[in-house]
């Protein structure tokens, strides 16, 4: 008797663990909007943002240049884990339903995943460049120059979305352009550093870094636009976030094979192994780049422009401390206070004051999505 009244007096089993799963489920969407899970992904950012280009300048001109591997070979190596990933998250996300998110957003809409072609063939561009010019610049001038995509990608939004900035957006873009000259220009009045070797021109690396920004705002705009418009006139429910990784790394992997199959005849590169010089850290380079993309992915779902730009700052001048530790590359005060000018102007850009007129309009101000 007392066994049947404790029965009687707890939850049924089903009422019990649709309790328990819903308490499970509300802890970790606390979690994911708890500042410790920002900080987590502000951690993250920069250790990634900052390890990125240190490795790769190491791998570039730190290695003979018939010990490097091929660019090309590595960019669809990383892709093709950057493919791997985005299907073990679409898989979890979709609760193993990876094959029927295919068909539905890729097979049975097929015009609508042949627009993510354009924005994987800039990204090619936009990646191969940016080993070029980590192998002729120094990681502090690499990540000060790099921030110029933010005016290019203003531009180009400008042009392509119709979007409008405020006042003091422009006059951030202004500020972050003079500090790029600044830091450019007391590079070009330093002959030491001219030519690094051989090897290596600052001229070369600052010609690489501009197309990379043309291409990575292009792209990221591009991106933008098959997103805002697809999503405005399909009623069919939205191509997730992997899903158009997916996607993406599936055409950039097409496009650099294809490239291969050109570049490798008219170079050196046909004699060589498909891992030629990938030792250590070139996979360290490979697996910072593949978690790279779905780290950005997160820290769009997650977090908001505040998180992007402490990254940006913080990942600059970590990047530049490292630098001068390891590699003894020499910081200047004139390249402290372009990189100032510039890391002021990205905060505040991505971060405009809200404005009575911003207000009443619900707090609807336009904001640039930041390139991959």
């Amino acid at each position: 008797m007392h066994q049947t009244v404790r029965r009687f007096s707890t939850f049924p089993p089903s009422q019990f663990n649709m309790s328990q799963a819903t308490g499970n489920m509300s802890q970790a969407t606390d979690f994911f909007a708890s500042p410790t899970f920002k900080l987590i992904l502000l951690a993250g950012m920069v250790l990634q943002n900052s390890a990125t280009v240190l490795v790769g300048r190491y791998t570039r001109s730190g290695v003979p240049a018939e010990d490097r591997y091929v660019v090309n070979h590595l960019i669809v190596i990383t892709e093709i884990g950057k493919l791997l990933l985005s299907c073990a998250f679409e898989y979890y996300s979709t609760n193993g339903g990876l094959m029927k998110s295919i068909q539905d957003n890729i097979i049975d809409r097929p015009y609508d995943a042949l627009k993510i072609m354009i924005p994987a063939l800039l990204y090619l561009v936009q990646n191969t460049l940016l080993y070029v010019a980590l192998a002729n610049l120094t990681a502090p001038l690499f990540q000060v120059t790099y921030q110029g995509k933010l005016v290019t990608t203003a531009i180009v939004s400008v042009i392509m979305l119709n979007r409008k900035y405020v006042a003091q957006q422009w006059v951030c873009l202004v500020v972050l352009s003079a500090g790029v000259g600044v830091v450019v220009l007391e590079q070009n009045s330093d002959k030491d550093v001219k030519v690094v070797d051989d090897d290596q021109s600052v001229l070369l690396g600052l010609i690489s870094v501009t197309v990379a920004c043309l291409s990575s705002a292009l792209a990221g705009v591009y991106f933008e636009k098959v997103i805002k418009t697809s999503s405005a006139g399909d009623k069919q429910k939205p191509v997730s976030v992997w899903m158009r990784n997916i996607q993406l790394a599936f055409f950039t992997i097409i496009t650099a094979l294809i490239q291969g199959m050109f570049t490798n005849h008219t170079s050196d590169a046909s004699a060589l192994s498909y891992f030629h010089g990938f030792t250590f850290w070139p996979w360290v380079l490979v697996c910072l780049q593949a978690g790279g993309g779905l780290l950005v992915a997160a820290v769009i779902k997650y977090a908001d422009n505040v998180l992007k730009g402490l990254a940006t700052a913080v990942s600059v001048c970590f990047a530049t401390a490292v630098s001068f530790v390891l590699f003894g590359t020499p910081i200047t005060s004139q390249f402290l206070i372009g990189a100032t000018m510039i890391l002021v102007s990205v905060y505040f850009f991505s971060n405009p004051i809200k404005t009575d007129k911003a207000l009443s309009d619900g707090g609807k101000e336009m904001k640039i999505l930041l390139p991959k």
